[in-house]
């Protein structure tokens, strides 16, 4: 399949593994390249630039096909050395990067120097119309139903990927609510040029986390995920969990009055204690609402070859059988 996205990547297929903390690895990022996909190193994952660079090198030696980096910009006390990681991605050949987070404006000219192109994660219309602006490639069109942060918009994709479709000049892909061949042809009708998926490849073989997260994405309806830091205007898509529940219980009760302190407990350093340790009940860990759709861990060459041939059976099939 060739879409703008296919192209511009130099990829097989348009899906696209988003970044993801304490789980994309190199061996994920590796496999979906292999099954061709693009898989996406999540870079502040790494403690250091260097970390990151050895990093990329083991992917480097687990495939010879395309994958990227996410960066992913983060407001912080003490910021993370940016410049490092970015010298690190140019000096390890890496020619994709996903960016998040805040506006990546300071950061693109040096990566742009270097011929890296960028993907920017957007939560809401007026955010791609301004990645478009200042020269990123392509954007990521995060839905409402997204794992992670959705924004504070509240449009699901339905809604939104065809608003992006009549605004954007660049390409874009979907993602919030991407699972499987249905997810792909819907996107592709809606004005997107592929899909991102989160959520879904952590449910994987390859995937580098605990195989107690995986069971409770299998085990998940779309029903069990919470948003949380709403007050905070910080969103965040997550499973729910007992912890999930009494930081709720704390924004209820405290309103407009609370902080992040108040919610520590339940979301500072919960990542390597969930994805490496397997502690699903030990805070909040992000997850979409696809996780209805969730019910098997296949490899990410069987996953990625069951969308495609699912997309054409769809497209081939079911579309075309109704207008011929």
């Amino acid at each position: 399949m060739k879409t703008r996205i296919t192209e511009l990547f130099g990829i097989q297929h348009p899906i696209i593994q988003g970044g993801m903390h304490y789980v994309g690895f190199a061996e994920l990022a590796a496999a979906v390249s292999n099954a061709g996909g693009l898989g996406i190193i999540t870079g502040l994952t790494q403690k250091t630039p260097l970390d990151l660079a050895k990093e990329i090198a083991r992917c480097h030696e687990m495939t010879d096909r395309p994958f990227g980096v996410n960066l992913t910009f983060l407001p912080a006390v003490i910021k993370p050395d940016y410049p490092g990681y970015i010298d690190a991605i140019i000096a390890s050949g890496i020619k994709i990067v996903e960016t998040a987070g805040r506006n990546p404006e300071e950061y693109l000219p040096e990566l742009q120097k270097a011929g890296v192109k960028i993907i920017h994660k957007c939560t809401s219309v007026r955010h791609a119309l301004k990645a478009e602006k200042i020269g990123c490639d392509a954007v990521s069109v995060d839905g409402f139903e997204c794992g992670g942060h959705p924004g504070e918009d509240d449009i699901p994709n339905m809604i939104l990927l065809p608003r992006a479709d009549e605004e954007l000049t660049i390409p874009f892909v979907a993602s919030g609510g991407m699972a499987d061949a249905r997810s792909l042809v819907a996107s592709l009708s809606l004005g997107a040029d592929g899909i991102n998926m989160g959520t879904r490849f952590i449910a994987t073989k390859e995937a580098p986390v605990h195989e107690n997260v995986k069971q409770a994405i299998i085990a998940a309806s779309e029903l069990d995920t919470r948003l949380i830091m709403r007050p905070l205007r910080s969103t965040e898509r997550v499973l729910n969990n007992p912890a999930v529940e009494r930081l709720l219980e704390k924004e209820a009760a405290l309103g407009g009055n609370i902080t992040f302190e108040h919610i520590i407990g339940e979301v500072a350093g919960m990542y390597p204690r969930v994805m490496m340790g397997g502690e699903t009940d030990a805070g909040a860990w992000s997850c979409g609402m696809v996780a209805g759709l969730i019910h098997d861990i296949p490899t990410c060459r069987e996953l990625i070859d069951r969308i495609m041939s699912g997309a054409e059976k769809i497209i081939r099939d079911r579309l075309q059988g109704m207008i011929s």
